[in-house]
């Protein structure tokens, strides 16, 4: 069972979404807000994921990711919002963001983005994934530094630009998924960044991949 809670402002939508997650199987929507103010303080800890809006009364979801995974490191975070223009994209992701869906969004691809998230991938709308990755590679300069990356780190570190899941690369590579988990963790020190989808940016930022 996933655990979920949702920060949303927007009661229809945040009613929706609640019901869809308490209806399909392998999901609990476990608490609801209405602004980051009270999802910082009022997170029980017990969820594993966390959707949040942008666009909030008083602070941002942009804002509020920093201190939420703060308070609670192990949360999955997905933004799901209206925005999709660039300066918002790179903020929400810079911010530690692990994922970046749109609101319009079908259902079921809400629900599988989750599963994803949660078995180790960063879950993005097709049309920001493939903005995120022009952004990137058009307007951040490269640089030789190697960070001290074995070849087998910078192999998975390719991969996990590309998407895929932990059992993904594991499948692929014919290893084990704890020896990924190991490479993971150790890139994540190499690179000092806590999520994934932080490795991923830097990775292109830094011209490792």
């Amino acid at each position: 069972m996933i655990n979920v809670s949702i920060i949303e402002d927007h009661q229809d939508f945040r009613k929706g979404l609640s019901s869809l997650l308490d209806a399909s199987e392998g999901f609990t929507c476990i608490d609801t807000f209405i602004s980051a103010e009270d999802g910082i303080k009022y997170l029980s800890g017990d969820e594993e994921l966390l959707l949040l809006d942008i666009n909030l009364p008083n602070m941002s979801g942009i804002e509020a990711i920093p201190l939420i995974k703060k308070k609670f490191p192990g949360l999955k975070i997905i933004m799901l919002t209206i925005l999709d223009d660039d300066n918002t994209i790179m903020e929400a992701i810079l911010s530690g963001a692990d994922g970046y869906l749109l609101k319009k969004t079908p259902p079921i691809q809400i629900l599988a983005s989750l599963k994803e998230c949660i078995n180790g991938g960063s879950p993005m709308t097709p049309s920001i994934a493939k903005k995120v990755l022009m952004l990137f590679k058009k307007y951040i300069p490269k640089n030789n530094e190697s960070f001290s990356l074995t070849k087998r780190e910078i192999e998975i570190l390719n991969l996990l630009v590309e998407g895929l899941s932990n059992i993904s690369i594991s499948k692929k590579l014919f290893i084990s998924i704890q020896t990924v988990r190991n490479h993971i963790r150790h890139i994540y020190e190499k690179l000092q960044v806590h999520s994934k989808s932080q490795a991923v940016v830097k990775a292109i930022r830094e011209g490792l991949v």
